[in-house]
């Protein structure tokens, strides 16, 4: 019943734009920023894993040598997430915007 109520009024449509709105420009540079940060955040994570992993190693015990194999790990995952994020969202709004 609703769908009969709403056909009158036409389609909606959107057609995304950066600049559409007054402090676009501070949104990109907060994600900008934020995506920095958060890449800096997991080279961090990375490197300390890493040591920890080697360090534990030399000093045979496998529950931290694991631990920081699992740090490094999960450091260089969630930079490939990071990275890739921006792609990741225009691949699905481009499937997205050619669903009829």
């Amino acid at each position: 019943m609703l769908i009969q109520v709403l056909s009158p009024l036409g389609d909606v449509s959107a057609t995304p734009d950066v600049g559409g709105l007054p402090g676009s420009n501070v949104l990109q540079q907060l994600v900008n920023g934020a995506e920095a940060w958060a890449l800096a955040i997991a080279l961090i994570g990375a490197f300390v894993g890493a040591a920890l992993w080697a360090l534990a190693s030399h000093a045979h015990n496998p529950h931290y040598a694991a631990r920081g194999r699992m740090a490094a790990v999960i450091s260089a995952a969630s930079a490939l997430v990071i990275g890739s994020g921006p792609g990741i969202v225009n691949f699905f709004e481009h499937l997205g915007s050619t669903a009829r």
